[in-house]
């Protein structure tokens, strides 16, 4: 039984997820005439490209049996899926925002009967109703920024990375109605027909992910060391050892290491007589 897996055809979240894939081992054949279907070096795992507002219905429809989108997406349609894993990138927050010459800062400050336009009505509408806030809601399918000041709303609901989109058209945040990044989604029925391939693809998926921001480093130091060393490079599960043949009292040490901290422990190493350190890239921790 085969899977196919939906992913966004354009798009800033589309690249990264087909880089995903490929890393995870499941990477397409023909990358560069990218077609609606693609197969990939799976036999059993094909690709579909389609837009990513439509994966969420895509998949709780059994189009797909898998698929990548922004919870934002997910959350928008209500769609029946189960989420298997957070992606960890694409990420964006669904902000409720006002024009900077406006008397509202926070949500107190947002009158009843307030017009919010927004490409998002459905999470719009329930976070003002959560927050006892009557108020109209005008579906927009693109430019959003430039409602309020055109008189279509007062306030508006929009996706921001780093809010520079909004403090270039005026707008000032006024609270996060949702924060949103890719996830893996599947077709509850189809998941639970082919669970053990889902899960294969999912570890290896997920394989990539752990592996994001960590490095391998190896080195050769002498036995005696062994103590200084495991305080100076503290591993995932603790470093690994194991004895060098060629050399009497010489032992080959290697353990995970956050990027960020590699300098520091390098040179921590090299105080302590470790020699022959390499630092890898790692694809996978599995």
């Amino acid at each position: 039984m085969g899977i196919k897996i939906a992913l966004p055809s354009k798009g800033r979240i589309s690249d990264p997820a087909v880089d995903l894939l490929s890393k995870a081992g499941i990477g397409l054949k023909d990358t560069v005439n990218r077609k609606l279907f693609s197969d990939t070096y799976d036999d059993q795992i094909s690709v579909m490209f389609t837009r990513a507002a439509d994966i969420p219905e895509f998949v709780a429809d059994g189009a797909a049996d898998l698929g990548m989108t922004g919870l934002d997406l997910i959350e928008e349609k209500e769609a029946n899926v189960k989420i298997l894993e957070d992606l960890n990138f694409g990420k964006s927050k669904l902000v409720l925002a006002a024009p900077e010459e406006s008397e509202v800062r926070k949500l107190a400050d947002v009158k009843k009967g307030s017009i919010v336009a927004t490409e998002f009505p459905q999470l719009t509408r329930k976070y003002l109703e959560n927050n006892g806030i009557p108020g109209k809601i005008v579906q927009l399918s693109g430019s959003t920024e430039i409602a309020p000041f055109i008189g279509v709303s007062d306030l508006i609901a929009d996706l921001t990375s780093t809010g520079t989109t909004l403090k270039m058209n005026h707008l000032q945040m006024v609270d996060t109605i949702l924060e949103s990044s890719v996830h893996l989604i599947a077709n509850p029925v189809s998941y639970n027909e082919k669970k053990e391939k889902m899960e294969e693809i999912r570890t290896g998926i997920k394989g990539v992910l752990d592996a994001e921001g960590k490095k391998l480093v190896m080195m050769n130091v002498d036995e005696e060391a062994l103590d200084d060393v495991k305080h100076a490079m503290p591993g995932m599960t603790g470093p690994t050892v194991s004895q060098v043949l060629s050399d009497n009292g010489l032992v080959a040490v290697h353990a995970v290491v956050n990027e960020d901290e590699v300098f520091q422990v390098v040179n921590r190493l090299k105080k302590i007589g470790a020699r022959d350190i390499l630092v890898v890239p790692i694809e996978r921790i599995i």
